[in-house]
């Protein structure tokens, strides 16, 4: 079967919930979008790798990937001889690149074996970046505000696909749902309980925003997402240029300059699937073979590369990626809701669009954010 009719057919299937809140029309402009981006657009950082490697960045991200697992491990008492486990695969169906060859990773086994190099991707942009955006999340590594799941620290590294050097002082913005597929700060008809839990208004669990650091690279305490209907486990990821520190922990000015979502190997999620919370979403499952997201990133590569920190997988996750983008583009996503110091506010232009199921046209514009 070709690559078009396996996403034509994924289109179809999903077009009635493929976001929550994304209408038929909206799916299909979006893959269309996404279609044009990656054949106008260079879809990996391979044309960086030499360059990468010269600089010395392939042996600093092995050793600081290296000493960040001994730190967690240490951090969670688990012993430091334990094997590596990596991710092993992906489907092939995917047309992607991730199959390891390193099934007898051992306590001896060098761990620039396990991290060196950066599986290097171009997000996939996002003309709708799904109807839960909050603006004005907190700078913070630590996301998970009490939240429950699988520990999981993620650290991503920014490229400039123009100039192939590390994007220094760039804020990373991620949200994703919890391990029963409910996202923070939305209230919402498709978003867990909906209206009958409006306290979720101004809750910001497992949302926050980090500046990358000289070597372009950004860390977050998150835990491993659970699903929801419609959509393989992902994390949604914005990048902010230009922007300024508040005394109030947040960021503001500059410009987005883009927006994508990273994903995780199916093998990874169904072994989270077994334990709790996890177990018990009862939300239908979407691979990540019919995810149309995914499908629609053709050759880009957006997993995240994974070690699991001791023999089960509740012991934590330590994750990575390193992807691309042009600090010169501009993105204009609309927010469902602003976070403002008195709590969250939705955006009145959002409100239809959340909570119809994609019946409304999308929100066109945003009043003024209200002042923090």
């Amino acid at each position: 079967m070709k690559f078009t009719s396996i996403l034509s057919a994924a289109l179809l299937a999903q077009s009635s919930f493929a976001h929550p809140g994304d209408s038929a029309e909206d799916t299909a402009r979006e893959v269309a979008a996404r279609r044009e981006y990656l054949t106008n657009n260079k879809r990996s950082l391979a044309h960086c790798a030499e360059s990468l490697k010269a600089r010395g960045n392939d042996v600093a991200m092995h050793k600081r990937r290296s000493a960040m697992v001994e730190q967690l491990r240490a951090k969670r008492s688990i012993a430091q001889e334990k094997p590596y486990l990596k991710a092993r695969t992906v489907e092939d169906s995917l047309n992607t690149n991730h199959k390891s060859n390193l099934t007898g990773i051992t306590p001896d086994v060098d761990p620039s074996v396990i991290f060196a190099g950066n599986k290097s991707c171009i997000l996939t942009p996002e003309t709708t970046e799904g109807p839960y955006w909050i603006e004005g999340e907190l700078v913070r590594q630590d996301i998970t505000d009490g939240e429950v799941g699988i520990p999981m620290t993620l650290d991503l590294q920014l490229i400039d696909v123009n100039t192939c050097e590390p994007l220094p002082e760039i804020y990373i913005d991620i949200w994703h749902c919890n391990s029963t597929g409910v996202y923070s700060g939305v209230v919402a008809a498709s978003n867990g309980a909906g209206e009958a839990d409006p306290d979720n208004l101004d809750n910001t669990a497992l949302r926050g925003v980090q500046p990358s650091d000289k070597d372009g690279v950004a860390t977050f305490d998150t835990l491993m997402p659970g699903h929801y209907i419609g959509r393989a486990t992902h994390i949604h990821v914005l990048t902010k240029t230009n922007a300024t520190l508040n005394a109030n922990s947040t960021v503001s000015g500059g410009h987005i300059s883009h927006v994508g979502q990273i994903y995780f190997d199916q093998d990874l999620i169904t072994l989270a699937d077994t334990v709790e919370p996890y177990a018990s979403n009862e939300q239908p499952v979407t691979l990540n073979a019919d995810d149309y997201v995914l499908l629609g990133a053709g050759d880009a590569d957006p997993f995240v590369e994974y070690v699991m920190l001791g023999d089960d997988i509740t012991d934590g996750i330590f994750a990575w990626l390193a992807f691309g983008m042009d600090a010169n583009s501009t993105q204009k996503p609309t927010p469902a809701v602003w976070l403002t110091e008195e709590g969250g506010v939705e955006n009145p232009n959002a409100h239809d669009w959340l909570n119809d199921g994609g019946a409304a046209p999308r929100p066109s514009g945003a009043p003024p954010r209200p002042s923090a």
